[in-house]
């Protein structure tokens, strides 16, 4: 692929996963354009500007040129908008993109939670396709990223069929897994499961997920985590695979991701807001409205909070 192949990609969010998927396919030839974001300044991005993106991957080490842009220039010319802000800033990203999107864009939510496109086409008016992300993956320093595990996508929309397989093209032909699914709402809540087993024990033991797997108690408090978590999804109706959900939890922390820490971890040690009310909160927040008691997800979603205030910068 070369730099004139394809669509135009411009991604919103220079974190960790944006700098994954994006310095994928720029890796692969894609012509990918980093944003940045009104009000945002980043020594990561000047990083990106001057130097490219330092990817150390489990599977490769590469210094990968990227462009770097301003949001409305990066949007006005792309395609394919790669949305990979935090849910924090769901509704404020999505207004900021809004008004630059040419005909027949396609933007695609890469973020944690289950009803960020429905956030989008509330504060925007536009519709989002969703996908399910598994990367275990940190920035360490401005314009460095450092991939620990995994590295594929689920996508899939019941009407939208040509822009999924657009989609899952362009990341295949850029060595990224991209599955497309019939039945991504399950899909979306199997990943929300897994992340409230694993993400807010790790942010407060500050270990990895192997670490987390490897302690008898810490392992308990995993399996009760996916337990209220599965049947919070089951009393709202979701449509879960028939599978033992501890056991996948299990394979999935003790496997790719063992070394990782999870990004609520990152973002406590960097000082910053958590997505934990888009995980763990969501959770026992819709366990209240259902009525499904969920007191393990709702002790970890407090105590995330108490130490993400005590630490913020």
């Amino acid at each position: 692929m070369t730099s004139s192949d394809g669509p135009q990609v411009a991604v919103i969010g220079a974190g960790a996963v944006g700098c994954y998927f994006g310095g994928m396919l720029a890796r692969a030839g894609a012509p990918v354009v980093f944003a940045g974001r009104p009000g945002k300044a980043s020594a990561h991005l000047e990083a990106l500007s001057r130097d490219g993106l330092r990817f150390d991957s489990v599977n490769f080490q590469e210094q990968v040129s990227v462009r770097v842009a301003s949001l409305d220039e990066a949007v006005r010319a792309a395609d394919i908008v790669l949305l990979c802000v935090k849910t924090l800033d769901t509704e404020s990203a999505a207004q900021q993109i809004a008004p630059h999107l040419k005909p027949g864009a396609v933007v695609v939510s890469l973020q944690n939670g289950v009803d960020n496109v429905e956030r989008i086409r509330a504060a925007a008016g536009f519709e989002a396709l969703p996908s399910v992300v598994y990367v275990a993956a940190a920035i360490p320093r401005p314009g460095h990223l450092r991939h620990a595990g995994r590295g594929d996508l689920v996508v899939g929309h019941p009407t939208r069929k040509a822009d999924v397989q657009r989609l899952a093209d362009l990341f295949t032909r850029a060595s990224v897994p991209c599955r497309i699914s019939d039945h991504l709402e399950g899909d979306l809540w199997v990943k929300l499961i897994m992340n409230c087993a694993g993400n807010a024990i790790s942010a407060l033991a500050r270990t990895t997920y192997g670490k987390i797997v490897a302690h008898q108690p810490a392992m308990q408090l995993v399996m009760t985590v996916i337990e209220e978590a599965v049947a919070v999804a089951r009393a709202a109706g979701i449509a879960l695979p028939q599978t033992d959900f501890t056991a996948a939890g299990i394979k999935l922390l003790a496997g790719d991701l063992k070394n990782a820490t999870s990004s609520t971890a990152q973002d406590i040690a960097a000082g910053r807001r958590t997505e934990i009310a888009s995980l763990n909160g969501f959770i026992a927040s819709r366990g209240a409205a259902l009525g499904i008691p969920t007191p393990v997800n709702q002790t970890l979603f407090a105590l995330v909070k108490l130490l993400e205030e005590s630490v913020s910068k």
